[in-house]
């Protein structure tokens, strides 16, 4: 016999082994790209695709019930074409960059503008701690695959430091026009 020596949360008390597995389970083919999942992806420079598989991620997008369900954390894969990246930002918890596939620049900044570039290759990571500016870029030739992490199942949607973009989240978490580009 095999014994279970954690409890299951209350929601899977009762689910069988196959309900499990349906639910939480998730394959690439089945994510659809969100070319518009943050306010700052319409703007040229910072345009990508987030494939969400565990919660929302930082585009603050929840109830999608092709994501698998987070408790506390979220994970995407994202992907991004040369010559684009994100607006800096901050969390209200850490985010981790991990790259895939490709070679993805990311940088933190202090509030008086100091930054600092690093460039990371497949297999490499940055972990952006709580409150502190960060952001990335394609600089290279080639597109990029990096996992995104949060450390919170529904994380506040990220915190420009530009006033408009930061004023605009709201908005675009209600009002999303819901257009997505053909699948990569």
């Amino acid at each position: 016999m095999t014994i279970a020596r954690h409890k299951r949360s209350p929601e899977l008390e009762h689910a069988s082994v196959e309900e499990i597995t349906d639910r939480y389970v998730a394959r690439f083919k089945d994510r659809k790209p969100d070319w518009a999942a943050f306010e700052d992806a319409k703007i040229e420079g910072y345009k990508r695709a987030q494939h969400r598989f565990i919660g929302a991620g930082g585009s603050g997008k929840h109830g999608d019930p092709s994501v698998i369900p987070a408790e506390n954390f979220t994970l995407s894969i994202m992907y991004v074409e040369p010559g684009q990246g994100n607006a800096s930002h901050t969390h209200e918890i850490e985010e981790v960059f991990f790259v895939l596939k490709g070679y993805l620049d990311v940088f933190v900044e202090d509030e008086a503008g100091k930054r600092i570039d690093t460039r990371l290759g497949p297999w490499e990571c940055i972990c952006c701690p709580a409150g502190v500016i960060h952001g990335y870029i394609n600089n290279s030739l080639e597109p990029v695959y990096f996992q995104v992490m949060l450390g919170r199942g529904k994380p506040e949607a990220m915190g420009y430091t530009d006033d408009e973009l930061f004023r605009k989240r709201e908005a675009h978490l209600t009002g999303v026009d819901g257009s997505n580009k053909p699948s990569v």
